[in-house]
């Protein structure tokens, strides 16, 4: 039987979160308060680490390097302040945890690409055409 705090938490579960994986370069639109107004802010990197499973509390490491100097944010899956989460590229990794990326410089710093189509939630994957038979092609005679 459900106690009253999950139940609750599963009221407050974003659903149309995408496939977010370690290696993934992202960018995650977060609204940021000033005064008495409100803006999107835009943070563009690779995720280094995903915690806390796919409960409230589940959060995404994601580190960029802003002028030779590397930024690494812990975003809150859940919060109310993250807008949206664009995945832009899929690394192909073979880890959970990418914390070496941190000391790694230069070529050792790149993941190779894993190719990957946007799915949004909710539509059906685009299926491929297959070739036609050789009987239905026409072929003009030489």
């Amino acid at each position: 039987m459900p106690t009253k705090i999950e139940t609750f938490t599963k009221t407050q579960l974003k659903k149309d979160l995408p496939d977010i994986r370690p290696g993934d370069t992202i960018r995650v639109y977060q609204k940021i308060k000033e005064k008495d107004k409100e803006r999107l802010q835009a943070f563009e990197g690779i995720v280094l680490a995903r915690k806390h499973g796919k409960g409230i509390s589940a959060t995404i490491t994601v580190r960029k390097v802003i002028s030779g100097i590397g930024v690494e944010k812990i975003f809150p899956i859940h919060s109310l302040t993250i807008e949206k989460i664009e995945i832009l590229k899929r690394g192909k990794v073979r880890r959970a945890k990418l914390y070496y990326l941190r000391t790694a410089k230069g070529k050792k710093a790149r993941l190779k690409r894993r190719e990957f189509t946007e799915i949004t939630v909710g539509e059906k994957p685009k299926e491929v055409e297959e070739e036609k038979p050789a009987e239905e092609k026409k072929e003009e005679p030489r």
